[in-house]
């Protein structure tokens, strides 16, 4: 998989993000991308040709394979990075949707005011945006966190499994390759992921908390200058 062509789109995500947004996605290339190529992927490159059952019985090896690792924690991981990822492209679809309206709007009336004064900026519908962005990131990892747990019970790989299933003669014992490091990378991703879970609720709050507060400055700022000026809305009433 060409991840540098998604870390050159992510790039994109950081001029739009907050200080939280921009740790998640440093978390996210180098405790997790970066682990992911660089270690990751040697670690599980001979695991069904290392896992080996104490049987010649023809198929016996594969299917017991198959039947304790459906699939693999790399490919489970590598899915994890695309989903968890992806959302955030929302965000600069968005931006990108704010910039052609305020181009299209400035060549129909011209001069150089357009419809925003920063396109990046996040209120209205970027507010949203990002803010949703942030709950389907947070579900994918916690899904995925969940998934990972229920396939192979626990984040702790075993060093024996034993296996009945046909066309095993009998109750075989199977040993699984480098268990003990398998382990230690398991606990690593997942820690990485619990990270970012975390950081996208603390952005998650501060962006509520951010909103919440410039709309009661501005409800105050509303209200004091219909105090210095208490006919200015009967005055625009009339001129719409």
């Amino acid at each position: 998989m060409d991840w540098k062509f998604l870390e050159g789109l992510l790039s994109g995500v950081n001029k739009y993000s907050t200080a939280f947004g921009r740790i998640w996605l440093s978390v996210v290339f180098v405790f997790r991308v970066l682990v992911f190529v660089v270690a990751a992927e040697r670690v599980w490159s001979d695991d069904q040709g290392h896992f080996d059952c104490n049987t010649r019985q023809p198929g016996c090896t594969n299917l017991c394979y198959d039947y304790f690792f459906p699939i693999s924690h790399i490919r489970l991981w590598a899915l994890q990075l695309i989903f968890v990822t992806c959302p955030s492209f929302m965000v600069v679809l968005h931006v990108t949707y704010r910039k052609k309206r305020d181009r299209d709007y400035r060549a129909k009336h011209g001069g150089d005011t357009g419809l925003y004064d920063n396109p990046g900026q996040k209120h209205g519908g970027l507010w949203w945006t990002y803010l949703m962005s942030l709950f389907i990131k947070t579900t994918f990892e916690i899904t995925f966190l969940y998934l990972l747990h229920y396939v192979y019970d626990s984040f702790r790989l075993p060093r024996k499994v034993q296996c009945d299933v046909k066309p095993c003669p009998n109750q075989v014992d199977c040993y699984i390759s480098r268990p003990t490091e398998k382990t230690v990378f398991t606990y690593f991703m997942v820690g990485a992921s619990v990270v970012c879970v975390v950081i996208n609720i603390c952005e998650i709050f501060y962006l509520v908390a951010f909103r919440m507060v410039s709309l009661k400055r501005r409800g105050a700022v509303h209200s004091a200058s219909r105090k210095v000026h208490p006919n200015a809305d009967y005055k625009s009433s009339l001129a719409s």
